[in-house]
């Protein structure tokens, strides 16, 4: 086990992933959430994950097992221990959210402070922590067990030891990183999502089927899911988000179809609601949940 102490705060599909591979990677994990229900999916999930870990000959089952007892679990970011070395903010893409709950965790002094945030600024948000130069956003991608990219945030006041520390962290979860400046939609956040809004607008027109249009992509040019199938996974709810974040900096380019919006409202979200572009109560859409979750 490592000695580094890392909390991450929220427990939604993105902090599940972020606990994981942190604990799997032996550091010393603290998760804040607090929600008791979604406590106990957090618990399910990160069960279900090691298990397919052990299933594949990547860990031992003692290993798995006591890596995930060894996860503390909080239900206040007032509660973390002062000056751990890394903590995580993972909660909803609402600035207002992300500004009190950053506020809390920097009352706990922590060695770094990162976001997770995939469009909003990082400027921004670390107009909410004392020291700036300990700030950074640490972009994950969904499903983080499995897709090895972390993009690194750097805004104007991010120090070099940050970098570099954050980097250090990431690589030994198993991750490879790129860097980018603090601009809109950062690099990752505006390639995926004008190529899902794109594919939004096709199925809008009436092109393709939802199925051929992600094949499309898988065969001829080797994506190894479409971006449909992904956004369901991502969830729609935050693909309407980001999308409008970026339409409001970098134009109409990026407006949400509405095809995106009225499926939003209707509660049909992706796989976590069960419907969105695919019916996930299918087998063969389990199947795809499993193989890229």
């Amino acid at each position: 086990m490592r000695s580094e102490r890392i909390a991450v705060v929220g427990g939604g599909t993105m902090g599940v992933g972020i606990v994981y591979v942190f604990a799997m990677a032996g550091f010393d994990v603290t998760l804040v959430e607090t929600s008791a229900t979604r406590i106990a999916t957090v618990r399910r999930t990160l069960a279900e994950v090691a298990d397919g870990a052990v299933k594949r000959g990547k860990v031992s089952a003692e290993d798995a097992q006591s890596r995930i007892d060894a996860i503390r679990h909080l239900g206040d970011a007032a509660d973390l221990p002062e000056a751990l070395d890394l903590v995580v903010e993972t909660v909803p893409e609402r600035i207002e959210i992300k500004r009190d709950v950053l506020r809390a965790i920097d009352a706990r002094h922590p060695k770094i402070i990162a976001s997770n945030t995939s469009a909003l600024s990082i400027d921004a948000l670390a107009e909410n922590v004392a020291d700036a130069s300990r700030f950074l956003g640490m972009h994950f991608f969904n499903p983080v067990w499995s897709l090895q990219l972390v993009e690194l945030i750097r805004g104007t006041q991010t120090s070099d030891a940050t970098l570099a520390a954050a980097r250090a962290f990431a690589e030994a979860a198993g991750k490879t990183t790129i860097t980018v400046r603090d601009v809109p939609g950062f690099a990752t956040s505006r390639l995926d999502l004008i190529a899902a809004l794109e594919a939004i607008r096709m199925l809008e027109d009436g092109v393709a089927s939802a199925d051929d249009i992600d094949r499309a992509m898988l065969v001829a040019y080797r994506h190894p899911i479409g971006p449909l199938r992904l956004s369901d996974m991502v969830g729609l709810d935050v693909r309407l988000d980001i999308a409008r974040q970026l339409s409001a900096t970098l134009g109409p380019r990026y407006a949400p179809p509405k095809l995106l919006e009225d499926m939003v409202a209707r509660g049909d979200l992706g796989a976590k609601t069960g419907k969105g572009f695919f019916d996930w109560a299918k087998p063969d859409e389990k199947r795809a949940l499993r193989r890229h979750g």
